[in-house]
């Protein structure tokens, strides 16, 4: 009975705490933790009461310091196990998600969908307008959100600016695979669908109900999230937990499930904006190659992430209940564009030998 109570009245006693608290090791065994919104309070798991291998932690940070990492945290039933920053980096300071923050576009989609604002399987153009794209009129009706959320749209991937003489025609929509920036249209459907700007929906559906801080910014040819790393690990936290925060509901867990498996047959290793591990058979961004194996061989195969240019990088492990941010430049600085590189696998080689 003891074991029973103990971790209640120890979640009960930290609640509003702005001061991180370690949790003894029944407490994070039993149940999941989620912060407070409000205040800068966080659990944490010491590394001893996980078993995990202290002595590959150093050889871990020296290779994050040597890749460019400015942070990065692992959490465990989502309590911090480690937060590290580098390079002059800290926990008060933004950071840009750059394409991982794709992921944050495809949950408010999600949400927009429960509140029967839209629904994923309309036409684009629904929401756009007949004559968004630059693309013959039979072809353009072609395009559903759904085609914008599993990059299927047939639109040319080589223009990185989304203008309507940009948007032209390559392919029917559903029968290639091209990851492009074209997304962003899914931000204008959003607001048009509900009637406001989007970071205005996205703000009171997700950013405040997670207690996450962070702005959108909208440049010329992209639209990029910034946040500390602490609120990217919130919005890791609400993945892991397949919408739901703490005792709501937030993306409903049906889709989000949908988002996180394979999303058409091109690209397997590809949901809603989220790259999957443990299909056999992957694609990367700016080519039509299709290699075999696995996304990042060294991670889980229950892996889901989202990945961004310069190794911004959210790594989603179910089966650990482990949620792994990493915030930076480029790994490699001559190869700074998003692809999934030998980065993510070499970082995972570094990430087991402390695990396992």
């Amino acid at each position: 009975m003891r074991k029973i109570i103990l971790p209640v009245l120890l979640l009960i006693s930290i609640t509003g705490c702005n001061k991180d608290t370690v949790t003894p090791p029944d407490d994070q065994e039993t149940a999941m933790y989620f912060p407070a919104n409000s205040g800068t309070g966080w659990e944490k798991t010491p590394v001893t009461a996980l078993g995990w291998n202290q002595d590959a932690i150093e050889p871990l940070k020296k290779f994050l310091t040597d890749k460019h990492t400015k942070s990065f945290m692992i959490l465990v039933n989502g309590r911090i196990a480690m937060e590290e920053y580098f390079n002059g980096h800290s926990s008060a300071a933004d950071w840009e998600w750059n394409s991982a923050g794709k992921t944050l576009v495809s949950a408010t989609a999600g949400i927009a969908q429960q509140e029967n604002l839209l629904t994923i399987s309309d036409k684009a153009s629904d929401y756009l307008g007949a004559g968004w794209t630059n693309m013959p009129s039979d072809k353009e009706s072609l395009i559903t959100l759904r085609h914008l959320l599993t990059m299927t749209s047939g639109i040319d991937d080589s223009k990185q600016w989304v203008i309507k003489s940009n948007l032209t025609y390559v392919a029917d929509a559903g029968t290639r695979w091209a990851y492009g920036n074209v997304f962003q249209k899914l931000i204008d459907v959003v607001a048009a669908a509900g009637n406001q700007e989007f970071d205005t929906y996205f703000n009171e559906k997700i950013r405040n109900k997670t207690g996450m801080d962070g702005y959108w910014n909208h440049g010329t040819i992209f639209t990029i999230y910034h946040s500390t790393t602490r609120s990217m690990a919130r919005f890791g936290l609400l993945a892991l937990n397949k919408g739901k925060w703490n005792n709501e509901q937030i993306v409903n867990e049906a889709y989000f499930t949908e988002s996180v498996n394979t999303s058409q047959n091109i690209n397997p290793s590809y949901g809603y904006f989220w790259w999957l591990n443990g299909r056999e058979k992957f694609m990367v961004p700016g080519a039509q190659t299709v290699f075999p194996g696995y996304l990042v061989p060294n991670a889980p195969a229950d892996m889901y992430a989202a990945m961004g240019a310069n190794d911004q990088r959210i790594y989603v492990i179910p089966g650990k209940k482990m949620v792994v941010i990493r915030m930076g430049d480029a790994s490699n600085p001559d190869n700074p564009d998003f692809a999934v590189s030998g980065f993510d696998n070499q970082l995972w080689e570094k990430i087991n030998a402390v695990i396992e």
